[in-house]
């Protein structure tokens, strides 16, 4: 034994001996110390409401659902025929915000709101055919992230106005911060069809055979500035390219949007393995040849298609499907906690495509909650609580703000989404907006605390969607009617003064 630990042996060897002692006494309070950080982890890895703390920006996806249901991801418990098991684990990793707001009932101009974390009447867009993203003023997610040397991809549906093909336009995905592109640049897509042929032909037909009518979109796909031909169900190719691109980019940090189709019309176009399945007899697509457009229209519609819900939710069980594979990467690549994840709906469900809004009245196109209300779901394990509700009145204009805190960037000025890291993090649970605006041209709106006032002039567009909309002026209390039906208009003329300046103010400054 070269150390005799006995004290009075260690008296005898002096210097020699102290020295000994002294080390051994740092070592003992160095492993107490270790011992209890160790303990402290574990507890506080018991407790999985509370996330590891972290120091480096995250990865960040951006999921853009497009005409899906207020009602429609199983994790809400509102309806009992959908089932959507790896939405509901983004909301079961994150918190669930009940009191969503997109801009607008429609996907373009929600979709400049989402990019630029501004109102689109900014950008003079009210309806379709607009502008799109022409003003470099208004700088978007991806460009504002390149301060932080994020890579960015885009993975999808393209929708801002009437320039989204034209690849020297700003609304061109790689034109307004994108370093990859794959998708479709349209308000809606084939599902299966993406050949310049097919679509030329159909083209064709129409003009052979003197219709006038919409054209089903079964044109080439976008990779970067090439088009691509192919045929395949786009829901996977948007997971596949989605996937791929963050094997690529694993080693650095990256923002990827994902915008997929579904659920947008035409819900029936579906793999025929799903119809098989679900003994479906399915609808077709629009014949040239044999049918006026708008009765082929009608017919695939609420109330007309018995089987509109079932391929509603087939579109939506396929998104689903992706979303799944999207996470189980993530997590097999030790990066889903510190990726931050946001899941919205470009808008409110379409009820004419059996989409479900329960328990909100009206649909797409339209200023009822229906057709702006939805689910956001953010998700980000490292920083963020699990399995929160907040009723906090929250806007998609939050989601650019949000991203610019947590990648360490200044927030521009100009921004009228608010940073929701304080809620998000549980340091003010009462953060949210105190008054939203709407306004399409046919409608406007003004959402302030539990009111919130709608003014609908022309119906036109509604008769033509099939969807129900009252004219005239209405004021409803949110918190006691949330599905819209006790006009109090004539009872609150002091609150009905209030809304109409908050409008009128808003309207004098963009």
């Amino acid at each position: 034994m070269l150390f005799n630990r006995n004290p009075v042996y260690l008296l005898y060897n002096g210097l020699v001996a102290t020295n000994y002692l002294q080390k051994k006494k740092m070592n003992d309070r160095l492993l107490i110390l270790f011992v209890g950080i160790l303990s402290l982890s574990v507890i506080n890895g018991q407790d999985d409401k509370k996330p590891p703390t972290i120091n480096t920006s995250p990865n960040i996806i951006l999921i853009v659902a497009d005409d899906l249901g207020y009602a429609d991801i199983g994790a809400t418990k509102l309806v009992d025929d959908v089932n959507t098991p790896n939405i509901d684990r983004i909301v079961n990793s994150g918190i669930r915000f009940a009191q969503a707001y997109d801009n607008s009932p429609i996907c373009n101009q929600s979709r400049i709101g989402i990019i630029t974390g501004c109102y689109p009447q900014r950008l003079g867009s009210y309806w379709y055919g607009a502008k799109g993203l022409h003003d470099p003023m208004y700088k978007t997610i991806p460009e504002i992230l390149k301060q932080q040397n994020y890579v960015s991809g885009y993975v999808g549906k393209t929708h801002y106005g009437d320039f989204d093909s034209d690849t020297t336009h700003r609304s061109f995905p790689l034109n307004h911060g994108f370093d990859y592109y794959f998708g479709h640049t349209s308000a809606r897509k084939h599902y299966m069809n993406h050949k310049k042929t097919i679509e030329d032909a159909f083209l064709k037909a129409k003009i052979k055979h003197n219709k006038k009518g919409q054209t089903l979109r079964q044109g080439s796909l976008w990779e970067n500035r090439e088009q691509v031909d192919t045929i395949a169900y786009f829901t996977e190719l948007v997971g596949e390219k989605s996937r791929n691109y963050i094997e690529r980019n694993k080693d650095q940090r990256f923002f990827l949007q994902i915008a997929f189709n579904a659920a947008h019309n035409f819900t029936h176009q579906l793999p025929q393995e799903y119809l098989n399945k679900h003994n479906l007899k399915g609808y077709h697509d629009w014949n040239p040849a044999i049918e006026e457009y708008y009765d082929w229209y009608v017919r695939g519609r609420y109330p007309n298609n018995t089987e509109g819900r079932a391929h509603y939710l087939g579109q939506v069980h396929y998104m689903d499907e992706e979303i799944g594979k999207l996470l189980d990467l993530l997590e097999e690549q030790n990066l889903r906690d510190n990726t931050l994840i946001f899941f919205i709906s470009d808008n409110g469900g379409s009820t004419p495509i059996y989409a479900n809004n329960f328990p909100l009245r009206g649909s797409k196109y339209l200023l009822y909650e229906g057709g702006i209300r939805v689910q956001m779901l953010v998700s980000y394990p490292a920083k963020y609580e699990k399995g929160r509700i907040y009723e906090n009145m929250v806007s998609a204009m939050d989601i650019l703000p949000t991203i610019c805190n947590e990648a360490r960037i200044k927030i521009p000025d100009y921004i009228d989404g608010i940073d929701l890291t304080p809620l998000l993090q549980g340091k003010n649970e009462n953060l949210q907006h105190d008054v939203l605006f709407w306004d399409t041209g046919h409608e406007h709106a003004v959402r302030k605390g539990p009111w919130k006032l709608r003014k609908s002039f022309d119906d036109s567009e509604a008769k033509y969607e099939m969807v129900e909309l009252e004219l005239g002026e209405f004021l409803y209390n949110l918190n006691k009617d949330i599905s819209e039906r006790i006009n109090l208009i004539h009872e609150n003329s002091t609150i009905l003064r209030d809304l109409e300046k908050e409008y009128t103010v808003w309207k004098s400054q963009l």
